[in-house]
C-alpha cells in the first residue's frame, strides 16, 4: 500500500525532474554470537546523496507502516529512542544506504521498506520506496 501510495506521488509530482529509483538487495541474515540482518537500499537518480534523507520503515500485515528511522547528512534520528539499540543505519559511497536489525527474533518478521522524499520548488516533488521482507522461512 505504502508502495504504491509513494509510486502514484512519484509519477504525479515529478514534473520532468530525473527520476529516482531505490532498490533493495536480497535480506541476509548472519548467525553467530548474535543474529543480525542487513539490507541495503540503492538509490539511482539522487544528485548528493549524502545530503538525502532516506527513511526506513517496517509493517507487519493488517496495521499500518511504521518509521523506524531517517538517515540524513551525517547523523541517524530515531523515532523512539528505544529503537538504537535495535537497528542502526548507514550511507555508503555515492547511492547505499544499509539498515541493521540487530538480534533478530520472530517479532521482527514484516516488510522494510526504505523512501526518499525530495521537494522541488513550491510544488513539485518526487518519492521512491523500495521493500525487502523479512519472512519465515517458505514464505
Amino acid at each position: 500500500m505504502l508502495l504504491l501510495l509513494l509510486l502514484a506521488l512519484a509519477a504525479a509530482w515529478s514534473h520532468g525532474q530525473a527520476q529516482v529509483l531505490l532498490k533493495q538487495r536480497e535480506v541476509s541474515i548472519t548467525r553467530g554470537h548474535k543474529t543480525t540482518t542487513s539490507m541495503d537500499c540503492i538509490a539511482e537518480g539522487i544528485s548528493d546523496f549524502q545530503s538525502a534523507y532516506i527513511h526506513w520503515y517496517r509493517q507487519v500485515p493488517s496495521k499500518a507502516p511504521e518509521r523506524i528511522l531517517y538517515v540524513g547528512p551525517g547523523a541517524v534520528s530515531y523515532d523512539d529512542n528505544s529503537y538504537s539499540n535495535k537497528y542502526s543505519s548507514l550511507k555508503k559511497g555515492t547511492n547505499v544506504c544499509t539498515f541493521t536489525i540487530n538480534d533478530i527474533n520472530s517479532s521482527d518478521e514484516g516488510t522494510y521498506y526504505c523512501a526518499y522524499w525530495h521537494f522541488h520548488g513550491t510544488s513539485r516533488w518526487q518519492a521512491a520506496c523500495t521493500e525487502s521482507c523479512l519472512c519465515p522461512k517458505g514464505q
